[in-house]
This record gives C-alpha cells, structure tokens and sequence, in this order.
C-alpha cells in the first residue's frame, strides 16, 4: 500500500494470528495472519499503480478507498473496511471491488498464483 518502507501498513502490521480476510476476489475467508499477508502481497503484484482516494476512522473500524490500475491495465475501484479490537489489534478485513471485469481478471490471476499454496476452494 505505501511505497515507504518504515511506513505502518493501514492493518498487515496489526493482524491478529486468527485474523480473517474476506473478499470479491475470494469464495471463502482467508485465515490467519501469514496467509492474509501472502494473499494481499500477492494481489499487490498484479497493480500497476493503486491510490487510496479516502481513509477515515469511525470507532473502531477504518475505512479505506482506493482506485487501482491493474498490469492487464484494467481499472477497479476498492473499499476496505477493517475492524480493530479495543487493543488495536486487527481481526477481520473486508475488501469490496467493482467492476466486476477487473475484480474477475484479478481473481483469476489470484487463483493462478496461489492456488498451490492455498487451498483451491477458496478462489473464484
């Protein structure tokens, strides 16, 4: 998300070790810390370019927008919402993408790349 390397990432930092990643790109939540950071690094390989277009705190949940270019130069739209704990600790995110072209380019690739690593009921 950030091209800063000391920068704190909006929730990777602060997952939880049963945290859960749901998603449109995804039949089934992701679980687990080292499986949601393998997931979203993964899907950060297929952006040319993202940019957050609105990120705000309301109680204990954040909500980030953002519009991506995809390498296929497809375009998507994307809002993640994630839950905090009273500690700050992240167990749950929620990433919502439209439009659907793009979403299922991006799915396709996802199940393409980490289907060997995850389990293939997981992926569209």
């Amino acid at each position: 998300m950030s091209s800063l390397k000391d920068a704190r990432h909006p929730f990777l930092d602060d997952l939880t070790e049963k945290a859960e990643l749901t998603s449109s790109v995804l039949r089934g939540a992701i679980k687990g810390r080292e499986a949601i950071r393998l997931v979203v690094d993964t899907v950060g390989t297929f952006y040319a370019s993202q940019k957050p277009t609105f990120l705000e705190t309301v109680g204990s949940r954040l909500f980030l927008e953002y519009e991506a270019v995809l390498t296929t130069g497809e375009s998507l739209s994307a809002v993640v919402v994630v839950d905090h704990n009273a500690d700050g600790t992240v167990p749950h995110v929620s990433v919502r993408m439209s439009p659907i072209g793009p979403l299922l380019s991006l799915a396709t690739h996802l199940r393409e790349a980490l289907s060997d690593q995850l389990s293939e009921d997981l992926f569209l």
